[in-house]
């Protein structure tokens, strides 16, 4: 059988991120098959002994094992690795575990780590709860003062680690500054771009040293499966991230690889029109409400830094209304958006942080990072944003607002 037929990186990386999100990584068979071809094998025979023994010493080229590679995912990493800018990529079995391996892989006891306050529950678990069990200690800081980042690092800091924008405060980090003091210290960053995704922010341009993502969010963007990815050098991602993965086995299938493949050709043209979505229902929610946190309004606190590293405000917005008892009464109003802790999709989900995504945490945890019992987290999808903003007007009646 001829053997599969890749591309030449030289040409695809001078490709537009719009571009490399349908074509780059792309590997054909002798077949010639126009979409990607999904591989579905657990393992790989060898023409001989003495192949397997060369491919498990790292002396011949070729593939051993799917917790290792295989061709469907190999794609999908060298595809996010273009859009993102990275030498390369890692793809995960879910944001979850690239979130994990990426702080795991390099660290150890006595190591310390700084992170933004505001951030999904599940990373405040592993920076409050799961990192200590290790003897890794971390300091939390505001992560829109920039000061705080450097007066948080300690001889034995080894990585920043922070998301922008922030889930579900909508906090934004400013990149070239908190990256510009991690390197001046000679400490790594770690960004969580799952709002952005590399359409609308790409934290390598502005210093950051590794990129992790949650793929079922934006990238698959249409709620099917759970993927993630972490980007970096080569070095960091085969000589760092490779060892741990490979023991550890957060792989991605490839079945999944496939469909966040499917998902990654209409990223751009999703994501733009979800965030033009999201600044029309935001624009008719701050009239109605105490507070609407979305990037591109101009009332944001960050509004300036936003439209500054970011190209569009993205799909998530946040609102607050008085307590936990009319934000539950605000949901069950809906008739058209989905009461749901997902986000990324293409269609509209609002949930309760409180009460869902950061139920986990203690109540001092999320009044430290601004989740208060009167916010809600809206996703914004692909619907019409008069027909939203329809039911949201609604649901505001609803609970007399």
């Amino acid at each position: 059988m001829k053997k599969l037929t890749g591309q030449d990186r030289s040409i695809t990386r001078n490709w537009r991120p719009a571009t490399q999100a349908i074509r780059g990584g792309t590997v054909r068979s002798h077949f010639g098959e126009t979409s990607e071809a999904l591989f579905l094998t657990s393992g790989y025979a060898y023409d001989c002994a003495g192949d397997a023994a060369a491919r498990f010493a790292g002396e011949q080229k070729g593939m051993t094992y799917s917790r290792l590679q295989n061709p469907t995912v190999e794609m999908l990493e060298e595809r996010i690795a273009l859009m993102e800018g990275a030498e390369a990529c890692r793809a995960m079995a879910t944001g979850m575990a690239a979130m994990t391996a990426a702080l795991l892989c390099q660290l150890q006891m006595g190591d310390h780590i700084v992170a933004g306050r505001a951030a999904f529950g599940s990373c405040r678990w592993l920076t409050d709860t799961l990192l200590p069990r290790f003897g890794i200690t971390a300091t939390i800081v505001d992560g829109t003062d920039t000061d705080a980042w450097k007066a948080a690092i300690k001889p034995e800091t080894k990585l920043f680690f922070f998301e922008t924008p922030a889930n579900p405060t909508l906090e934004i980090v400013d990149l070239e500054a908190v990256c510009r003091i991690a390197k001046e210290a000679g400490v790594l960053t770690v960004v969580d771009n799952a709002f952005a995704t590399p359409m609308l922010q790409r934290p390598m341009d502005y210093g950051a040293d590794i990129v992790a993502y949650s793929a079922t969010k934006m990238m698959d963007g249409q709620g099917r499966v759970l993927a993630g990815a972490v980007c970096g050098t080569d070095k960091f991602i085969n000589e760092t991230l490779l060892s741990f993965t490979r023991n550890t086995g957060p792989t991605l299938s490839a079945f999944n690889a496939w469909v966040v493949l499917k998902g990654l050709e209409t990223l751009d043209l999703r994501i733009r029109r979800q965030s033009e979505n999201a600044l029309q229902v935001a624009q008719f929610l701050k009239s109605r409400v105490d507070r609407t946190l979305y990037p591109f309004l101009p009332s944001h606190p960050q509004y300036d830094l936003a439209t500054k590293q970011m190209t569009a405000g993205g799909t998530i917005l946040s609102i607050f209304v008085e307590d936990r008892a009319q934000a539950h009464g605000l949901l069950d109003a809906l008739q058209l958006i989905d009461i749901s802790n997902n986000i990324g999709d293409s269609r509209s989900l609002m949930t309760h942080p409180c009460s869902t995504t950061h139920a986990g945490l203690s109540a001092e945890t999320r009044a430290e990072m601004g989740v208060e019992e009167g916010m809600l987290r809206l996703n914004v999808g692909l619907e019409d944003p008069l027909d939203l903003i329809d039911d949201l007007d609604r649901a505001l009646k609803a609970v007399g607002l």
